[in-house]
């Protein structure tokens, strides 16, 4: 049975054809409570094209969203603009339900789809800037190398001035609407925000060159169609200028205090440390890992200045949940951050010792040294966590003060 999913219109000959998948919740490695979407685009031109497709499991909702407008037989092109499962896991049946005249990737693109489906079928390779005619319209192809796989490039519709991009300007929201005039701005800031931080964070220096390279080439850009969440056509300057930003990651007076504790111990230190951080004229930002994700930490650490990690020992070693935490972190390579480690121990402070360890490995220019409470803290060593906020805190406003002259 046909299912009666409907395409939406983009543009007067663009339509979003993708799929919603309000059931996701966790995306390798980062929280999404909020679920996601994966996006495809047909362009009703001469030469009707397909811009990306979507997870295997949906493929036939988006199938079902092309027949509402017109046969996927008829489909001419398709585009591949980022090999990852989300956005290829049904090509394979795609093209062979199509039959396309042509596929079109990336040269790593090419290379990628082939690893990973091994295909028997010739997908071309378009290069850098190379323009591609779909009768009464053109498509201009630009590799964007590692944003966030090597294959990754945008396509640009020209008559429509529409930038297809994507993973990058997106997000992972699942929402009926399909559009960022549609949606509560509080909502899209967040998650896109999120995304950059979990997804993009590790190639800030190729997006400040990718914006730099798009400002170099002056055309027009009246919507931007990402491969996740809303289609952008009201607040496209807005979300290239989020984009500049953040990539930039100047740090601010936010300070992020992520910890986790055994029976209370590191806990109680961290909230003295807290109360420190706002003494002297920090924002401290407090995450216990027993209810913040590592993609909320991550989300955090974006506009922060200072990232204090909290640890007890066990077993000789870092607690569990904060290693987890480290690890994630240290790939998304967040820079300019001033930081410590704290912690409280029994009869090892290991685990202190371990987090400051997995800070150097991370470029964290730490302040003073590891902050360690045997036992259970007392009113002195919770004075200490304080005095300890306090200095960091200071550290932050000179940090800060430097980036602002």
């Amino acid at each position: 049975m046909q299912q009666p999913f409907k395409a939406v219109k983009v543009t007067d000959n663009v339509y979003w054809v993708g799929a919603i998948d309000w059931g996701l919740r966790y995306f390798h490695g980062y929280s999404t409570e909020r679920g996601s979407t994966y996006n495809a685009f047909l362009i009703l031109a001469d030469k009707i094209t397909l811009v990306d497709t979507v997870k295997a499991p949906f493929r036939a909702e988006m199938l079902s969203r092309i027949k509402s407008i017109t046969d996927p037989e008829k489909i001419d092109y398709i585009i591949s603009n980022h090999s990852e499962m989300d956005h290829t896991g049904c090509l394979p049946e795609v093209i062979e339900t199509v039959g396309p005249e042509r596929v079109f990737a990336s040269a790593m693109g090419v290379k990628a789809l082939s690893e990973h489906f091994h295909l028997d079928r010739e997908i071309v390779a378009v290069k850098d800037g190379e323009k591609l005619s779909l009768g009464n319209m053109v498509l201009t192809f630009f590799e964007t190398r590692m944003l966030h796989w090597p294959d990754s490039m945008f396509t640009y519709l020209v008559e429509e001035e529409l930038l297809f991009s994507q993973d990058a300007f997106g997000m992972h929201l699942a929402t009926s609407e399909r559009f960022d005039d549609e949606i509560d701005r509080g909502i899209w800031e967040y998650e896109a925000r999120k995304y950059f931080a979990n997804i993009l964070l590790p190639y800030a220096p190729q997006v400040t060159k990718l914006l730099e390279k798009l400002s170099k080439l002056r055309f027009s850009i009246k919507t931007i169609a990402p491969d996740h969440g809303p289609v952008w056509r009201r607040d496209v300057n807005k979300v290239l200028d989020l984009y500049s930003e953040w990539a930039l990651q100047r740090p601010t007076k936010k300070a992020v205090v992520v910890y986790d504790t055994m029976w209370g111990s590191t806990g109680r230190m961290a909230a003295a440390i807290g109360d420190g951080l706002k003494q002297g004229g920090a924002s401290p930002k407090l995450m216990p890992l027993r209810s913040c994700t590592r993609s909320d930490v991550a989300t955090e650490i974006l506009e922060a200045g200072a990232l204090l990690v909290g640890s007890p020992t066990l077993n000789n070693n870092i607690f569990p949940t904060v290693a987890d935490v480290l690890t994630y972190l240290k790939g998304l390579k967040p820079r300019n951050l001033i930081g410590g480690a704290f912690g409280s121990y029994g009869w090892s402070p290991a685990g202190v010792e371990q987090v400051w360890e997995a800070l150097t490995e991370m470029k964290v220019d730490l302040v003073g040294e590891p902050l360690k409470v045997k036992y259970v803290p007392d009113s002195g060593s919770l004075e200490q966590c304080v005095s300890w906020g306090a200095s960091i805190a200071e550290r932050l406003k000179e940090l800060c003060g430097r980036e602002t002259t």
